[in-house]
């Protein structure tokens, strides 16, 4: 979910003839050290409130006793901080000083997922907050950093790519949907019942899809993007059939590769578009 952006916004700058490498290697630093310090914050706000003592996901640290609460806390400052340093050497490249608040709201969220006295997570905003940030911001981000400017091709590989990191935490919200509900974890899987939260996972995934095809017109190559459609239909007949819940942690590595294929072909058809 964080190399996914990084490469689609890379992609978008290069479309503007203004990819820098150093930039974006800076912001894959930025977007990789936010990620897995949110897992960090996630896994201690939730282990200390108890929300992980009857989980059907994979193990937890904090949760299952194998760290202490210190520790994991620990761990996932030290990867807030140093994402700043990343994005400090990010912006000051980039001259890009509008990134600075952008930065600091990211971790704020980043720890205010479920960390704090009122998680947002909780309240059935966490979709909100990924799409914002492993979608909009961090594609968008990408893309100022290196060209300064923004393009259609940016806009549509945020909304994509931001729309299959919510599908992906919608997949995982399904998955602990009775636990959260017994818990009092108002997710947006909660608010929405079991049946409607699947179709909406079924739909980010498709939107994310159908987006490209504004991008055709003007590079035929895009077309390249649906060639992952067949691969797409596994998560999503498995989220829209399965009743046994531990069936769809494989859902979640499975839009990862997703979100990391789009991209992939989205840069391809930019450079063929430009070869060609």
């Amino acid at each position: 979910m964080a190399l996914a952006p990084v490469v689609a916004g890379s992609a978008a700058a290069q479309a503007l003839h203004s990819f820098d490498p150093v930039r974006a290697l800076l912001a894959l630093l930025v977007a990789l050290l936010l990620q897995i310090g949110v897992n960090y914050a996630n896994d201690y706000s939730d282990g200390i409130r108890g929300t992980d003592d009857d989980r059907v996901g994979p193990l937890r640290l904090t949760g299952s006793g194998a760290a202490a609460p210190g520790q994991v806390r620990a761990a996932a400052l030290l990867c807030f901080g140093l994402a700043a340093l990343a994005g400090a050497a990010l912006v000051v490249l980039s001259r890009q000083w509008w990134f600075i608040p952008v930065g600091l709201s990211a971790v704020l969220a980043a720890w205010g997922y479920t960390g704090g006295r009122s998680p947002y997570g909780y309240r059935g905003l966490g979709d909100v907050f990924v799409f914002v940030y492993f979608g909009l911001v961090a594609v968008l981000g990408t893309t100022l950093t290196q060209a300064g400017t923004l393009n259609l091709e940016a806009f549509v590989a945020a909304l994509s790519t931001g729309l299959i990191a919510t599908a992906l935490l919608m997949a995982n919200n399904i998955r602990d949907l009775p636990g959260d509900r017994e818990v009092g974890k108002r997710t947006l899987a909660v608010r929405l019942g079991d049946p409607l939260a699947r179709v909406v996972f079924t739909a980010e995934i498709a939107v994310a899809f159908a987006l490209v095809l504004f991008l055709v017109p003007d590079n035929p190559w895009m077309l390249l993007v649906l060639l992952l459609l067949p691969l797409a239909w596994a998560p999503v007949a498995t989220v829209l059939r399965v009743q046994d819940r531990r069936q769809l942690i494989p859902v979640l590595r499975q839009c990862g590769v997703l979100n990391v294929g789009w991209a992939v072909l989205f840069l391809l058809a930019v450079l063929l578009r430009q070869w060609w």
